[in-house]
Order: C-alpha cells, then structure tokens, then sequence
C-alpha cells in the first residue's frame, strides 16, 4: 500500500482500539485491528491521539463571492481544515448571486475552484418563484435544496409561505431531494417585543421557542402530506424534540441537527452587549441546552454542524452592543469539534458519539457515501486529536477570516494535531480540496 496509518486508538465501525488503516491513491483500502499493516510510507501515531474520521460540516455559510469580507472559500476552509473538518457544504444565501439557478451554481464554483483547502459542496436555493429551477439545480449537482419561513437577513433571499413550500417540497419528492428548513415562524416574531439595546434578555424575548416550535409543526405536517425529505435545520427549542419524536415514529422522513454553540453556552452566560453571541434562533436557557444534549443521546438530534456564519467586526456593533441591530451568526468552524467534545466528556459521550454526530450522520444526511468513516472504499479523510490536550480559544490565532468569535476566551479539550484529505496532510499553504457534485461523493 502507498501509505499506511498505525494507530493506537482508532474510531472505527468495531469500535474505539488499535487499528492499522491502508490507503492507494487516496482511498481506504485496509483497515484491520492491530498494528500490523506495513507500506510504502508508513505513519505511526503517539499514544495520545486518537484517528478519527474527517468531519463532514453542511451548515457553512462562506458568503463567497459578494460578500467575501465576511469570509471566503480560502479561508473558510483553511479553518475547517485545521479543525479536523475535511468537507463542508457551503449554504446558498448571503453570497451574490445566491445560489437558486444554475447559472449562480456556476459562479459560485468559478469562484471557489483552485482556492479551496477542504472538500467543498453546494445547496440550492427554494425561494418564491425559483420553482422551476430545482430540477436543474439537483440536475447540477446541489446536496439538496434551503429556505427560510421568514426573512433570512438578507433581501435577496426571501421566505416561501406554506403554499409555496408544500409546492416546492412536492417537486422535491419526485426528485428524491431533500429540502433543509430555517424554520422559525414570522407571525410568532412578528408579534414578539422587537429587539434593542444591549441587553440579551430582550433579544431572547424577541425570539420565543414557540417561533419554532410552530414552524417545526407546519413543517412536519407538510412533510407527511407530501411524502418529501425534510431536514430541520438549527434546532434551538428543546421543546420541540417530543413532536419530532412522534412524527419521525409515525414515518415522516425528518431529520434534525444543532450546533455547538447551543451545547455549550447558555443564556444566563451571556453578558448584555456581548453581540458576538448573537444567532438565530437564538442560545436559550440552561435546561434548554441539557434537553438538547439528551436530544442527541436518545437519537431524536441526528447531527451536530457549525452553521458558522461570519461577518466582519462592525456589523456586530460592538460599538453599541444592540442586540437589534447587530449581524445573527456565530463564527464558530474550527473550534466545533473541541466545543464539542468538551461537553460531550463531561457528559459521560465517547468519541465514537461524537464522531457519529459530527462526521457519519452529516455524511449519510447530504447522500455522502465516501465520506464520515474509516472503512474500506471510503476517502482517506481523516482527523487526529488528541483528545485530552486543553487549550483556550485565541481568536486572533483563528483561521476564520475576521476575528470575531463568541468562543474567545472558551477553555476547552480536544486538539487537533493533523488533518488528511485524501490520503495528504492539508497543512493550508496549498489547496488540496475538491469541488463536490451529490452523487459523485
């Protein structure tokens, strides 16, 4: 074999031990218990790291082009590469054009080809009166397709109302596509106290679980009418995981992820006017986040995605600390896997729980059948952390374009050392990544 892993703690399909894994041109083709592989390059791992599966991220926002200053494809991925992520599926909104036609699919990897350090895929776009597009589009190869029940943030992007999502959703599944939901419901927030000020009660008033909860209800009833795949996205409520329980019980094909930042913070945390807290749906409560953790534990959250959504330093308004007026989004792509595992560890997880969450189920979810596991045939994506290693965030030593990051300052457990994209160290000096078709991955 051209290269070979020997690893004294590997996260396989057997489990967590010593493994030997082999790999030709830059796909897995052994992978046997022991140590006892050889090749023609062989690398041998400390006692202190564990080799796991590449990350699979599908809620990355690169904003790239048209908004390139928030972030951008170089960047973006030079920072999921060095935190173990080894492919992300970029989001369709916030760069210009968005992406809801083929020709906007088109300048988007234009854009992205050549500078990118991660392998990289593409949702569309389901907005009003782009129903005649999605065939193309999944004929062009997007991981499926996004919208939002109210206004994204950005006025190039608008919300479908229920008519129109039950229309797209039913073109969706004669495609065999999925659609990925922001599901928050405008009438709730609409009739919630608007945000201002600093203060970050105010904010989480102005976006109540019901919001969501209503939303994930409509979404939920439309899936079962119409047969589609649905995927919510985000989840925040905890209240929410007992009516997505039920409907997936009775077969509603819905799947379900959070994100780190609702694991590992906490609304009485939060100072007033520290904005780069700021996300939508927003961080709740402290119960909220251990019904969320026990969400994932029972199975009911299938998986857990970074949704980093950078902006620069002055949209947050650091200046003011308004909670109204500031940019909603976390930045949060590299640190994902230790926020992460720091709480899963002190809440009795393995890493193979984190490594299901976090790389095979984003995987199976966007239809990846070469990525988020160590197992013969699959790409030789992989991450090696030391797991016991302790660190505290720098955001001035983050790969994210702008350093603005609510995990500044976070003390947290899990460093990755190294990561492979198939079967080559991504080191950021050069891209290595590759641009994703659904189907060819």
């Amino acid at each position: 074999m051209e290269l070979v892993f020997r690893a004294r703690r590997a996260i396989t399909a057997a489990g967590d031990g010593p493994c030997s894994v082999g790999v030709d041109r830059g796909r897995i083709t052994a992978v046997e218990p022991g140590r006892a592989l050889s090749g023609d390059r062989v690398v041998e791992l400390g006692e202190d790291v564990v080799l796991m599966p590449g990350l699979v991220d599908t809620h990355v926002h690169v904003n790239d082009p048209g908004r390139a200053e928030w972030e951008g494809f170089e960047t973006a991925t030079r920072a999921a590469a060095a935190g173990g992520v080894t492919t992300i599926v970029d989001m369709p909104l916030n760069s210009l054009p968005p992406t809801v036609d083929p020709d906007a699919l088109d300048v988007k990897r234009k854009t992205a080809a050549g500078r990118v350090h991660v392998d990289v895929g593409f949702w569309g776009g389901a907005i009003p009166g782009n129903g005649g597009q999605l065939a193309a589009l999944h004929e062009a190869g997007v991981f499926g397709f996004k919208c939002f029940l109210l206004h994204s943030g950005v006025d190039e992007f608008p919300p479908l109302d229920d008519a129109e999502l039950e229309a797209d959703l039913r073109i969706l599944a004669a495609l065999g596509a999925l659609m990925i939901v922001h599901a928050e419901d405008a009438p709730t927030i609409d009739a919630a106290p608007r945000p201002h000020g600093p203060r970050y009660a105010g904010f989480l008033a102005s976006r109540p679980p019901e919001a969501e909860n209503r939303a994930i209800a409509r979404v939920i009833e439309l899936a079962r009418r119409t047969g589609a795949r649905a995927h919510i996205l985000h989840l925040s409520s905890s209240d929410a995981l007992p009516m997505i329980a039920t409907a997936r019980a009775e077969g509603v094909a819905l799947t379900v992820e959070t994100c780190p930042h609702y694991l590992s913070f906490t609304a009485e945390e939060i100072r007033d006017g520290a904005t780069q807290f700021k996300c939508c749906p927003p961080i709740r409560e402290a119960g909220n986040r251990d019904r969320l953790w026990q969400g994932l534990a029972d199975g009911v959250i299938d998986c857990v995605v970074s949704d980093h959504s950078p902006c620069t330093p002055e949209l947050k308004r650091f200046d003011s600390g308004d909670f109204g007026e500031a940019w909603g989004g976390i930045s949060g792509l590299q640190v994902g896997l230790s926020a992460v595992w720091s709480g899963a560890a002190r809440r009795g997880h393995t890493l193979a729980d984190v490594v299901r969450w976090m790389a095979t189920r984003p995987a199976e979810l966007a239809g990846m059948t070469r990525k988020g596991r160590i197992a013969v045939g699959y790409d030789a994506d992989f991450c090696v952390f030391a797991p016991d290693e302790e660190f505290v965030v720098d955001v001035a030593k983050l790969r994210h374009r702008n350093p603005v990051s609510a995990y500044d300052g976070s003390p947290l457990r899990g460093v990755v050392r190294q990561t492979w994209l198939r079967g080559q160290e991504v080191t950021g000096d050069s891209p290595r990544g590759e641009l994703l078709n659904r189907g060819q991955c």
